[in-house]
């Protein structure tokens, strides 16, 4: 319903006062002359009907307008119930998530108990065409060093810690051309060498390389850290074949590897600060 101009409201309004002093001046007339009763009432009878129809309009104005302020204010109250509820289903889903994590954490430390963990959030992960790296809040001041490997709460690969501030640490992925971890296929036990591949870094996949004059690897085989020189823990999953390739020159084959670790919207990780060798 379009809202009334001011100029309108004030014509009626003025209209109204006419018609008023008009009625009183026939009331007048009608009570002090006797000859002019009947003339009286039917001049005033228009008049009267105009003042009738002027007041309930105006009784419906204002009726309109205390009726839009208090849908608005009920409106307001509602878009902040509306809020205050996506509010509490926004905290229920990230409390349900972080219950999630925390028992496949302590599921973790039960079954890898040579692992030293240290949580730790991600502040910044960058992703590009050129390097896969996070930054995260933990560095020497937590017994963080150069080195060390990091996982997810299910004790996935991600990365290996490259630079280490007193309360941070800079974290290259297994996407990241720089990467190089000695790695075995787990169904055999053959050696091989995960690496981070530029071409490969786009699509979310890297190389498993060295895979000898004639691999048994096939499709579907995972792929896991080897241990070898007790540089890095042994066991870690690096993720799974995809398929089987042969190189340009045609010398040898690779493997591509879909990584195990979701490495999108990461919020949490865990450095292994220490671990025990496994024989």
């Amino acid at each position: 319903m379009k809202r009334p101009s001011n100029r309108f409201v004030i014509m009626v309004l003025s209209a109204a006062v006419v018609a008023a002093v008009l009625l009183s001046v026939m009331n007048f007339f009608s009570a002090t002359s006797a000859p002019l009763p009947d003339l009286a009432g039917i001049i005033a009878s228009p008049f009267r009907s105009a003042s009738a129809a002027v007041s309930e309009t105006v009784r419906r104005w204002t009726g309109y307008f205390v009726g839009v302020d208090a849908l608005r204010e009920e409106n307001q109250r509602l878009k902040e119930e509306i809020a205050d509820m996506e509010e509490t289903v926004r905290q229920a889903q990230a409390d349900r998530d972080e219950n999630v994590r925390l028992r496949e954490v302590a599921e973790l430390r039960k079954q890898r108990r040579d692992l030293h963990l240290e949580s730790a959030r991600v502040l910044v992960q960058d992703v590009s065409n050129w390097c896969s790296q996070i930054t995260v809040n933990k560095g020497s001041a937590h017994g963080v060093e150069e080195g060390d490997c990091v996982v997810t709460e299910t004790g996935h690969l991600l990365g290996v810690v490259t630079e280490t501030g007193t309360t941070w640490s800079t974290v290259r992925t297994i996407l990241d051309s720089d990467t190089s971890i000695g790695a075995l296929v787990f169904r055999t036990g053959g050696s091989a060498m995960a690496q981070g591949d530029f071409a490969l870094m786009s699509q979310g996949r890297l190389q498993l390389n060295y895979l000898g004059a004639e691999p048994d690897v096939v499709a579907g085989d995972l792929i896991v850290t080897s241990g070898l020189g007790g540089y890095y823990p042994s066991q870690l999953v690096i993720g799974c074949v995809e398929e089987v390739r042969t190189s340009e020159n045609g010398l040898a084959q690779y493997a591509v590897l879909r990584p195990e670790a979701e490495l999108g919207g990461l919020t949490q990780v865990f450095i292994v600060t220490s671990f025990d060798i496994v024989d």
